[in-house]
């Protein structure tokens, strides 16, 4: 990815592997070169757009899922990023699935599927060409990503790559008119996205905590229900 951009990450919060160093590069030069988001608000406001943009990837993740268990194994990925014409190296495929694996199972659910998405289109320029897009059915999933990764940017005001409390309150309490908001909801939502409560969030903790905020969790929740049925 070449040489860093921007500020070094704190000492204290220094990336636990060469995934998470290549996620806080790319956001520090997305940070360093300005984003067109305005406001935290200006997010939640789209929180339905980006709700109906995830669940038209539910087919998408259907017809990778080709046993039909519920989850995307790593050879099933594999081939998904064949079919998607997403060129990475097999180790990174493996970094990649384990990384956005959380529960350690081997198999990637919905949510987790989105975010791995998400973290390629950051990482990969080209994951949305022509070819790409054709092949997902998704024209605008390019548009979808793009505002989270600008959201994360926004929020990364020293332009480190990791987003800390403070960073979440001064964000938060920006709105377009200047008026404040509640010091309360930012240090909510931070808790949501700080799982391992090291007072830093990166951007695989911020996609992680957005599905649940526009609802993705409950839709996996009433998948494996009908599942069990």
């Amino acid at each position: 990815m070449g040489g860093a951009l921007g500020k070094s990450p704190r000492k204290d919060c220094l990336p636990e592997t060469k995934l998470e160093a290549k996620m806080a590069e790319a956001i520090q030069r997305r940070a360093s070169a300005g984003t067109a988001t305005k406001s935290f608000n200006s997010v939640i406001l789209k929180f339905q757009k980006i709700d109906e943009s995830f669940r038209k990837l539910k087919a998408i993740f259907e017809g990778f899922d080709e046993d039909k268990n519920g989850v995307i194994d790593q050879e099933e990925l594999k081939r998904c990023f064949f079919k998607l014409e997403i060129s990475f190296a097999e180790d990174e495929i493996i970094d990649l699935f384990r990384a956005c694996d959380i529960n350690n199972d081997m198999g990637m659910n919905f949510n987790e599927f989105i975010v791995l998405l998400c973290i390629v289109y950051l990482l990969k320029e080209d994951i949305t060409s022509a070819q790409a897009k054709t092949s997902m059915g998704m024209p605008d999933l390019e548009a979808t990503f793009e505002t989270l990764v600008d959201a994360f940017a926004f929020l990364d005001k020293n332009k480190d790559g990791y987003v800390s409390k403070s960073e979440m309150i001064d964000a938060v309490n920006e709105t377009a008119t200047g008026e404040r908001s509640s010091g309360r909801i930012a240090m909510k939502r931070f808790e949501e996205m700080d799982w391992d409560k090291n007072g830093m969030v990166n951007f695989k903790e911020f996609l992680f905590a957005f599905t649940r905020w526009v609802g993705i969790d409950e839709l996996e929740d009433e998948d494996e229900g009908e599942r069990k049925d």
